[in-house]
């Protein structure tokens, strides 16, 4: 469904503040437009979050973590994400299923066909048309989040925040790779600029994509 958008990077890349802005920007030219998160989106796998992004939750094994994103989607989906697309409205989604292939695919080492099967049972037939990957040095951006965590007090979710540098720069070669394997699905945007400049590129994009005027 082509007006499935999903915003995908490192921790601290900037998406939230992005998703509101095109949120916003969308709105403004009166489409409606849903906006929601993974893990996360509805009651039941925003409890799902809470076991997931527990800093306390140090010892949950990658395979157990898997799984739980899986749970969490196909709630999220099925509650959320296909109502409001069959309902004709733009659904952006901060992070999806490529999150998951970078964070325990490419970053956990896990197997990525597991998690494509995974993917393919949890998502029913749901697939972004278009994804947003904000590329930012992964140094920048896990600086970016662990002052964030504690200038807002959100130590809560913060355990993806206390991996190594190593890890996150898993994640982000993960990211890389897929946008190399699906540069048609997935256009890569340089983060590294003031929020106003991201959001023009972002903009440009999504309206391309959905076929809409300045």
């Amino acid at each position: 469904m082509h007006k499935f958008i999903t915003i995908e990077g490192v921790e601290g890349c900037g998406k939230t503040t992005q998703i509101k802005l095109l949120h916003a920007a969308l709105r403004a030219q009166n489409i409606p437009t849903l906006i929601t998160r993974e893990p996360g989106g509805c009651s039941i796998a925003d409890k799902i979050r809470s076991i997931l992004l527990d800093p306390s939750h140090t010892h949950m094994v990658p395979t157990a973590e898997l799984l739980l994103y899986a749970a969490a989607r196909s709630q999220h989906i099925q509650e959320v994400i296909r109502p409001a697309l069959e309902a004709g409205k733009v659904v952006i989604c901060d992070r999806f299923t490529d999150a998951t292939m970078a964070y325990q695919g490419y970053a956990r080492g896990l197997n990525l066909k597991t998690i494509e099967y995974l993917a393919q049972l949890a998502c029913d037939g749901i697939e972004p048309g278009i994804t947003l990957w904000l590329d930012l040095p992964v140094g920048v951006g896990v600086e970016r989040a662990r002052q964030r965590n504690h200038s807002q007090g959100s130590g809560a979710e913060a355990r993806f925040d206390q991996e190594s540098l190593q890890f996150h720069s898993r994640v982000h070669q993960g990211y890389a790779q897929l946008h190399k394997q699906n540069p048609q699905r997935i256009t890569r945007i340089d983060a590294d600029a003031i929020p106003s400049q991201v959001t023009e590129r972002i903009l440009k994009v999504v309206k391309q994509h959905l076929g809409i005027g300045e």
